[in-house]
């Protein structure tokens, strides 16, 4: 009998190691799903009517929602740069946003989250759009990515007109200039994306081959960055959510990423992978507010995309880490796509750039450890070829420079895909209290003088760090980025 007990007890230890050999990942997989131009308004947790968002929503009720989450910088590039490097994206000569006539790209000296897993042994893959460097060596296998498919930059940027199909054809037009839109894989082009409906199959697309590397990869630590291009415009969507939505061709466009958002959260529970995940849900940058109807929400946040008013930089920011991050949690802390370099480097032991960053460790907050976020003081610099200080955030202060930029508040928004017109302001110095007024609509600098003099100090301190050509100023601690 005693005998019989030892045999069964040395079978169930022999079970229990082959069991614990064959999934030997202890170190927790990272999941970031970055959309392009979705506002902070555009989901149920942060707003939105008219379009269900099942998914989004789950996340939020198991997992952290930010509500001061702010990206580097309002537009596309410059935003991505700053959330894989940790580094303001002016830093690294990489404000703005590339086109294919840009010869500059990031800089492959600079380390990002996903060369720093991969050296810590991580499997890594980027799904969907780039926008960091317009052709090779400049493309994601170069950056530490073991796998890329997608697409360089925007799917606006090819000569297709706003019909979806039209070749421009108009010289005044830049459109006429573009090169076709190439898809990639790893460092060929395989495909052309020649119109609209090649562009609605790419959610899809990019969801698959994200479950497929999943699947793959599933019993190895893994890095996944899915950075589907919608909701940027031109808007595109599959038949199997057209006309799905209350909200016309853009509710149906956020469906379909709730789709997507969903699919990627099946396969982590079907792979018995979903409590050793962090899945982290953002946007690079507010709404293009130009499009009209076919563009997002601010969530009642001034202005949008390409402005340093709150609409432009306040992205949504959802992060789920079972039995890690209390679920159900609000975080009102200000926290920006910067700092998920050294909080992911936290949480997986990967070690840090040997290079100056400016991203803070948000893992104490985020395990409840403390309360209190790392961060009291974020730069507004925009500039597409300037680099330009507009404003900073010194905890719940704001204080805006006078700068020249751009408002969709002086002309007509497009509708139904036509792009409405552009227009500039010139705004003059102004001090918001955020805590009180989040629209930025009530200037209390004359009530706070000691505010401002305290955050002119914060910015004397911006400008001899990372310069201001507001106040031709040149940065001492500025990176060049890659040339050809």
């Amino acid at each position: 009998m005693k005998r019989s007990l030892f045999l069964i007890l040395l079978m169930a230890i022999t079970s229990f190691s082959i069991a614990q050999s064959k999934n030997s990942n202890t170190k927790p997989n990272i999941i970031i799903i970055n959309m392009d131009d979705m506002g902070y308004g555009d989901t149920e947790p942060y707003g939105m009517t008219g379009v269900n968002t099942p998914h989004f929503n789950q996340i939020a009720q198991e997992g952290m929602r930010f509500t001061n989450f702010n990206a580097g910088q309002a537009i596309c590039t410059a935003s991505r740069a700053a959330l894989l490097t940790g580094c303001y994206p002016n830093r690294i000569g990489m404000s703005g946003v590339l086109l294919p006539g840009a010869h500059h790209a990031l800089n492959p000296n600079e380390e990002t989250i996903a060369s720093l897993l991969k050296k810590n042994g991580y499997k890594t893959a980027n799904y969907g759009k780039w926008h960091l460097g317009n052709q090779l060596p400049y493309w994601p296998t170069n950056y530490g990515f073991d796998e890329f498919y997608g697409i360089p930059y925007s799917h606006d940027v090819w000569p297709i007109d706003y019909d979806g199909y039209s070749k421009v054809t108009d010289s005044k037009d830049m459109r006429s200039s573009f090169p076709p839109l190439p898809l990639i894989s790893n460092t060929t082009i395989i495909d052309t994306i020649e119109n609209i409906k090649d562009a609605s199959k790419l959610t899809t697309l990019f969801t698959e081959k994200a479950i497929g590397f999943i699947k793959k990869n599933k019993k190895d630590p893994f890095f996944l960055y899915l950075t589907h291009p919608l909701p940027h415009a031109p808007l595109a969507v599959s038949d199997k959510f057209k006309g799905k939505s209350d909200l016309g061709l853009f509710g149906d466009v956020i469906m379909e990423l709730d789709w997507s958002i969903g699919e990627i959260m099946k396969t982590l529970d079907k792979e018995g992978i979903a409590k050793n995940t962090v899945l982290i849900l953002t946007s690079d940058n507010g709404p293009w507010l130009v499009f009209g109807d076919n563009a997002g929400s601010s969530g009642g946040f001034r202005e949008g995309k390409s402005t340093t008013w709150e609409g432009g930089t306040r992205v949504p920011f959802l992060i789920r880490w079972p039995g890690k991050i209390n679920a159900g949690t609000v975080n009102s802390s200000l926290m920006t796509n910067m700092d998920l370099l050294p909080t992911i480097a936290a949480i997986t032991g990967a070690s840090l750039p040997k290079n100056q960053i400016d991203g803070l460790n948000f893992l104490p907050l985020l395990t409840g450890k403390t309360t209190n976020g790392p961060r009291e003081i974020f730069y507004y610099y925009f500039g597409v070829g300037s680099n330009n200080l507009e404003a900073i955030r010194y905890k719940h202060w704001k204080l805006v420079f006078p700068h020249k930029g751009t408002t969709y508040n002086k002309k007509l928004q497009g509708k139904d895909g036509l792009r409405g017109e552009g227009a500039s302001a010139e705004f003059s110095m102004a001090l918001y209290d955020l805590a009180h007024d989040p629209g930025e609509v009530r200037d209390v600098q004359q009530l706070y003088p000691e505010i401002v003099a305290q955050i002119q100090k914060i910015a004397d301190t911006a400008r001899e760090d990372l310069g201001d050509d507001l106040n031709q100023k040149v940065g001492k601690n500025v990176r060049k980025p890659a040339t050809y």
